[in-house]
């Protein structure tokens, strides 16, 4: 099991926690907070990994996932466009331990090949889906080493648009049957008590980006979160 999953199994609070510039629309997140600050509060919180998007849709660059590794020994994620193996390969490069594979752009044969290559260089393949189809190309990239995220928005509108976690909870029984050891429920989630019915509903984790940067205190809404779960039957 790679240092990435075992991270998100293994911890109290299997959130992913997110470093990421601006939203789509281009509104900043880090609210004038440096994003040292930004690491520090997650490591605080008890992050077991970290995700740093790369995208340039919401202002990433490679220099921002260099600068976080620089700042933590957490596990982290790349988020990104990533299309070949030249751009895991410098993903593994810039200090990523899991890279993002994104099911709607890459080819069933492609996502394969990538997942392959990720794995064969230490790079744990963090494979999103939005629908069945998607599951079904992600089925064929090696599922049992790999993260299998439904993302809750729609990357066709650049993410514009409210999330909808109901499409996670309406394809996990099919998640779980691709063998993934970490089922994700990935974006727009924003709510303590939303986050703990995902996780009771079989999701082994949650990628939360805009829900976290917009609170005003990371440990307290984590502290909510786990009120949340003990209060649940």
């Amino acid at each position: 099991m790679s240092t990435f999953i075992k991270a998100l199994l293994t911890c109290p609070r299997p959130l992913v926690m997110e470093v990421k510039r601006q939203d789509a629309d281009g509104r900043d997140l880090l609210a004038g907070r440096s994003v040292a600050e930004t690491v520090e509060r997650y490591e605080e919180a008890g992050a077991p990994c970290i995700s740093v998007v790369t995208g340039r849709w919401f202002g990433g660059t490679e220099a921002l996932l260099r600068e976080v590794a620089s700042r933590t020994e957490l596990p982290l994620l790349r988020k990104d466009f990533i299309t070949s193996r030249r751009h895991l390969d410098r993903s593994l490069e810039l200090g990523a331990a899991a890279v993002l594979l994104t099911a709607k752009l890459l080819p069933a044969p492609t996502l394969a090949r990538l997942a392959a290559h990720a794995l064969s260089i230490g790079l744990t393949p963090f494979v999103e889906v939005a629908d069945g189809a998607e599951l079904a190309a992600a089925a064929t990239a090696h599922p049992t080493e790999s993260v299998i995220a439904v993302n809750n928005k729609d990357i066709a509108t650049r993410e514009r648009l409210p999330a909808d976690p109901s499409r996670g909870l309406a394809l996990l029984p099919a998640v779980r049957r691709t063998g993934t050891p970490c089922p994700v429920s990935a974006s727009g989630i924003t709510d303590p008590q939303e986050a703990a019915a995902l996780l009771d509903a079989g999701f082994k984790a949650l990628l939360i980006g805009t829900g976290l940067l917009a609170t005003d205190s990371v440990s307290a809404w984590s502290d909510r979160l786990d009120k949340a779960r003990s209060a649940r039957p």
